[in-house]
């Protein structure tokens, strides 16, 4: 054990020594690992860390809670222009399911509009989401509160002129007042203010935050423009009871519905029902799919990088030729020789590789400073690249180490004089 611990000081010694006696060869020779590690290690960190705000924003919906519409969120075996004569579902059937489906849980209400800008006095917000929903909303997705209240069921059912805001948007409009009890002014009607939400941050994938959201009774919308406009796209959004299967309660709202609109026997359903766990799978696979590609391109660079060090290994072979001779002279065994370039070329490796992962946290503190976004750099990602780089040590290093260690050592001695 003591002479592995030897071998390792002094190849970490030879290791230092290369780098501050030829800093611009070895760096040029370590930038392949380098650029490889930093670029596995850059996507890993980024997918990770777009997984875990995906999974943070998604932890308040059931993975089971199902979305009923005209068209599918994903592809589809039925013709654009078939899927076009399907009617919008509508309130009337919403309010028949909830009575008609007794393994849902809570159902709500609400429509898919466009975004509008909301005014106070002389301030205003653009581009905000606007979430015209029923009052179960909150029964199905939590809806963290900062200040105030959600509406309650006779303010939604009557349509009434309330709204509950999100953070950025009381930022905007209020500053540091009090937003409660204060009239916004959107589609050019006056609304009071009941609730302010917690700060959420950035969206995932391109979803829009909780921050820039506005929450109303989907009856007031409904009041100023009916259910028959391009700008609306009606959804009921369905929550199993727990303990049921999804695809049964599935199975069930689509008979119900079926019969309700009198679809007959043999003929495809005109409507839609996409149940979340579906979509989370689906990105679950985009993100491996990023992972692999990751791999993919670094490997070009780790490759590169490989060479890199194997270069290193052999001119450090052609410089210590005498030493290597006078070594195993002095009685110095293969296997002594053999570990020591194998473990200077993994340093040499490893020292790549932290440059790589350096570049990564310095780069994820800029990012998570500048934007509305945490990037992080996890343990596991940094195990994972200290290994790769020890990985390309290894294999880079074996060839050159393995001709040292095969050096006939009055050849080796007389070569050096």
């Amino acid at each position: 054990m003591l002479l592995y611990l030897r071998l390792l000081k002094e190849s970490l010694a030879f290791a230092m020594n290369a780098l501050r006696n030829n800093m611009l060869r070895t760096f040029l020779s370590l930038l392949g690992v380098t650029v490889g590690i930093f670029s596995i290690i850059a996507v890993l960190a980024a997918v990770d860390s777009l997984d875990r705000k995906i999974k943070e924003d998604m932890s308040s919906v059931d993975k089971n809670t199902m979305y009923l519409k005209r068209f599918s969120f994903g592809p589809s075996d039925v013709p654009r222009w078939k899927r076009e004569q399907f009617p919008d579902v509508t309130y009337e059937e919403y309010q028949y399911l909830k009575g008609a489906v007794p393994s849902a849980q809570a159902m709500a209400f609400q429509i898919f509009t466009k975004t509008e800008t909301v005014r106070y006095n002389d301030q205003s917000a653009s581009n905000i989401n606007m979430v015209p929903v029923s009052y179960e909303f909150v029964d199905i997705q939590s809806v963290k509160i900062g200040e105030g209240r959600f509406y309650t069921e006779s303010e939604s059912n009557a349509g009434s002129a309330v709204v509950v805001i999100g953070y950025e948007v009381a930022q905007k409009l209020f500053g540091n007042d009090d937003p409660l009890e204060k009239q916004v002014r959107i589609y050019g009607r006056k609304m009071t203010v009941i609730g302010v939400m917690e700060k959420q941050g950035s969206g995932s994938l391109g979803m829009p935050s909780n921050d820039t959201t506005i929450f109303f009774p989907v009856n007031f919308l409904r009041k100023m423009y009916g259910d028959h406009n391009d700008f609306m796209t009606p959804v009921i959004i369905i929550k199993p009871q727990p303990g049921e299967e999804a695809e049964a309660v599935k199975a069930d709202v689509t008979q119900k519905l079926r019969n309700h609109r009198g679809v007959k026997s043999g003929e495809i359903d005109n409507f839609s029902i996409d149940i979340l766990s579906g979509f989370t799978e689906m990105i679950d696979q985009m993100i491996g799919m990023m992972n692999m590609i990751g791999w993919i391109i670094s490997g070009f660079s780790l490759l590169v990088g490989g060479f890199g060090i194997a270069n290193i290994m052999f001119v450090s072979v052609k410089e210590r030729t005498n030493l290597i001779g006078i070594q195993k002279a002095l009685g110095a065994k293969n296997k002594f020789i053999l570990f020591q370039f194998l473990f200077e070329a993994v340093i040499l490796s490893v020292i790549g590789g932290l440059l790589g992962m350096l570049m990564v946290w310095g780069i994820t503190v800029v990012l998570s400073k500048a934007l509305d976004f945490e990037f992080v750099l996890g343990l596991g990602n940094i195990l994972i690249g200290t290994g790769v780089s020890t990985l390309i040590g290894l294999i880079s290093g074996i060839l050159p180490a393995i001709s040292a260690s095969r050096l006939d050592p009055v050849e080796a001695i007389r070569s050096g004089m």
